[in-house]
């Protein structure tokens, strides 16, 4: 199974909370949305690998910490976008990637219309941004894509997960990815959407076209 990480902080559920409340407003949404992604991003990148720098105070010469190299930020539109902003909120230096995909509500398979990512990372780590981690087709999808372009260490950034699309990773064979999560739901419904979960994060955004 991928390594999960499901944050437990009243800040983190405090936003949560605004995310599933069905009577929360397109724009309060959004800004819920966007003040979770700095909680979540902030522990997805614990681990980063860091250099030294010196900096000038007003007194004297101070070490600091930097990333060594910031990590790839690749939101899975179109839901995604909204978790992209808190994330540069963080690391304003990082790369964008996007991948456009939209779910066949037949099939529940991702349908792809948009991918900007260079054919070779370099080896770069990854955070991916999509707020459901639900039937887990637009998330293999995507690891698929940064796997074949040589990314580095993946890391998934969602608002909420489910144990269907949790256990597609790893049937998947993506064992190595962390998966940072505000929660882990009960389970999917007959037409694979999260329960409790939230409703369509997109839809909850933008509205529904």
């Amino acid at each position: 199974m991928p390594v999960v990480l499901e944050v437990a902080h009243p800040l983190v559920a405090q936003r949560l909370g605004a995310l599933r409340d069905r009577s929360t407003t397109n724009a309060s949404f959004r800004t819920a949305l966007e003040q979770l992604s700095v909680l979540l991003v902030y522990e997805a990148t614990r681990t980063l690998p860091t250099e030294t720098v010196t900096v000038r105070t007003p007194l004297a010469d101070a070490p600091t910490l930097r990333p060594a190299r910031p990590p790839m930020l690749v939101p899975v539109l179109r839901a995604g976008l909204g978790m992209l902003g808190g994330a540069l909120q963080l690391l304003a230096d990082s790369p964008v990637g996007f991948v456009g995909l939209k779910r066949d509500e037949e099939t529940l398979q991702p349908d792809s219309y948009v991918t900007a990512i260079p054919d070779d990372l370099d080896g770069i780590d990854v955070l991916v941004l999509d707020p459901m981690l639900a039937t887990g087709g637009s998330l293999v999808y995507t690891l698929d894509l940064l796997r074949k372009a040589n990314a580095g260490r993946m890391t998934v950034v969602c608002a909420l997960a489910a144990p269907e699309g949790l256990a597609r990773l790893d049937r998947h064979g993506y064992h190595d990815v962390t998966v940072v999560t505000a929660s882990v739901d009960s389970h999917l419904n007959e037409v694979g959407y999260i329960v409790p979960g939230l409703g369509d994060a997109g839809d909850r955004q933008f509205g529904a076209y």
